[in-house]
């Protein structure tokens, strides 16, 4: 009675926000496969059901699993990478300038960044370039890739991985880990 194609369903289905959840995992895991040192990232995020309601012919092109879990899930989500993202000199304006259509349920993105713990971010120069170098060379810098996602309704979800214990058993997880990059992604969806 073991069909490899076929999930093993909860008792009951999941919630919008461990949808989500699962998501943003998924996303991350992705993103994670192609190493570091990577560019921005953007996903839209829609209802399973509702697209293959809407494009029948998607079964076809997700794999059995996932056309079956969104079968007895009606919150579960497919991402959609987005290319050929317009040009913008930073990361808030690149979000500033996305607007997606009613039919996108949620969004998620991927960045990575430098973090210090808060004592070393003193020392910081105020003059950019001289701030970068100080970030690259400091000894307790650690480079992070952050995963956003949120819907509409402004539930969120963030994944945060560093590249000192890059495995996908050491992600932190939470609703509102990066409060900030979590209103700009909930901001293009309004």
């Amino acid at each position: 009675m073991s069909d490899v194609d076929e999930p093993i369903l909860p008792l009951s289905p999941p919630s919008a926000r461990a949808s989500l959840a699962e998501a943003v995992r998924e996303i991350e895991r992705h993103v994670a496969t192609g190493g570091w040192d990577g560019p921005v990232r953007v996903f839209a995020l829609v209802r399973t059901a509702a697209a293959l309601e809407a494009e029948p012919g998607l079964a076809a092109q997700l794999p059995p699993a996932v056309v079956s879990l969104a079968r007895h899930d009606e919150h579960h989500l497919t991402s959609v990478e987005q290319e050929d993202l317009p040009a913008a000199t930073d990361l808030e304006h690149l979000l500033a300038g996305i607007e997606w259509p009613a039919g996108v349920d949620g969004a998620a993105v991927t960045v990575e960044r430098v973090v210090l713990p808060p004592a070393a971010e003193e020392g910081v120069p105020a003059d950019p370039d001289e701030a970068l170098a100080y970030l690259m060379a400091h000894p307790d810098r650690q480079d992070v890739r952050i995963a956003v996602g949120a819907l509409r309704d402004g539930t969120s979800w963030c994944a945060v991985r560093s590249r000192s214990n890059d495995s996908d058993d050491s992600v932190g997880q939470g609703p509102d880990l990066v409060p900030g990059l979590v209103e700009a992604v909930v901001a293009t969806l309004h």
